[in-house]
């Protein structure tokens, strides 16, 4: 079933001689629950693509279409509620709120949306995570490791539609690195939620079911893993 769908997507910044075509039209679709990883190298459009699918970013043309949403089609006031309850963002350096516990950070994007968090499901989420004794713990009390868990944990607990995580393991050891992508693996398979891990190990991105390259703002490669 597709559940995500891109459709002849482009992004240009510039104009002239300083034009840059960062993306130049990308086109694939993503089935529920696959876990995807996006690879290639500086400048190839990966982080573009990914602001772009999680609505932070407009493209210049093309469609991108989740669940059926045409996505852009929307207003800016709910593009913005598309982006707090369907979209999860992980990033490599947590953005972590300093002065809140890791259970508060993790439940914070939920109650700003007006919505009471479901202690079970926070239960349930800090147990995956391994973070039940760092409840409490504010992010300067925590490890690399444990501050980007959080950073997992506050993506995944609405249950979004789809996961996007922008260089999860760049600012981790290689012990570390191989943690997050057990565990994201781990919860891809548990909540069968649909997951683009753009990366730039490909080590990393082999553990994905697919991996898409780009180069200059062009798919150049798209195949299964196997996973």
């Amino acid at each position: 079933m597709e559940f995500l769908t891109v459709e002849h997507l482009c992004k240009t910044y510039g104009k002239g001689e300083t034009q840059v075509n960062a993306l130049d039209d990308v086109s694939f679709t993503i089935p529920k629950g696959q876990m995807a990883a996006v690879i290639g190298p500086s400048g190839s459009g990966k982080s573009t693509l990914l602001h772009i699918l999680g609505g932070v970013d407009r493209p210049t043309s093309g469609s991108v279409f989740l669940d059926g949403q045409d996505v852009y089609k929307q207003n800016n006031k709910n593009l913005a509620i598309f982006r707090r309850r369907q979209v999860g963002l992980i990033y490599q350096f947590y953005n972590l709120i300093p002065v809140l516990s890791a259970e508060e950070n993790i439940t914070l994007p939920m109650i700003m949306d007006g919505r009471k968090p479901d202690k079970k499901r926070l239960d349930d989420l800090l147990a995956l995570l391994d973070l039940q004794q760092r409840r409490a713990h504010l992010p300067s009390q925590l490890s690399g490791g444990q501050q980007q868990r959080v950073s997992i944990g506050r993506a995944l607990f609405s249950e979004p539609s789809v996961i996007l995580a922008d260089e999860p393991t760049g600012n981790l050891d290689s012990k570390n690195s191989a943690e997050i992508i057990s565990l994201l693996r781990k919860s891809n398979r548990e909540f069968k939620q649909t997951m683009i891990i753009i990366t730039h190990d490909e080590n990393i991105a082999l553990q994905c079911d697919r991996v898409i390259t780009l180069a200059d703002g062009k798919i150049t490669r798209d195949v299964l893993t196997g996973q």
